[in-house]
């Protein structure tokens, strides 16, 4: 399985998707992040989004910021989006219909489609990031759980 966590710039809440889908899979899953801009293209996620991560024992120190791109519709099983704007942008540029279908919205997995997109800590404190954190951190125990009862 591939899945791409996708946000806005890639340096706050994909990248902890990422880390923490890589915690929860077996290592030949194939689990990367991407943005929907480029501003940050290349930059290491933003220093809350680290510690915080690393407060639960996962480094994310190491990922690379980076726009999501026309071969990940090709690589990719799913593209999880971190709100609806980000989904947007995201199925503009996919080429079909095969391709509009691998996305949706990451908190959909819990069953909430009212409340469905994870809120960007940008202006937030620790606090927000802690509380982003924990809204991932259950949806990507929801994509497992998903991913185990179809297997």
């Amino acid at each position: 399985m591939k899945i791409v966590m996708v946000c806005l710039g890639n340096i706050y809440r994909s990248p902890l998707a990422e880390g923490i889908m890589k915690a929860k899979v077996p290592s030949h899953f194939m689990i990367d992040s991407a943005g929907t801009i480029s501003m940050h293209e290349g930059k290491h996620p933003d220093k809350r989004s680290i510690k915080t991560a690393a407060n639960h024992q996962i480094d994310i120190s190491k990922q690379r910021s980076r726009p999501i791109n026309n071969a990940d519709f090709d690589i990719f099983d799913k593209i999880y989006c971190m709100d609806i704007d980000v989904m947007a942008d995201v199925i503009s540029k996919a080429k079909n219909e095969e391709q509009r279908q691998k996305v949706s919205l990451f908190l959909e997995s819990l069953g909430d489609h009212e409340n469905a997109e994870v809120p960007d800590p940008y202006w937030g404190d620790m606090k927000e990031f802690e509380e982003v954190f924990q809204l991932i951190n259950r949806g990507c125990d929801a994509i497992v759980q998903q991913l185990n009862s179809n297997n």
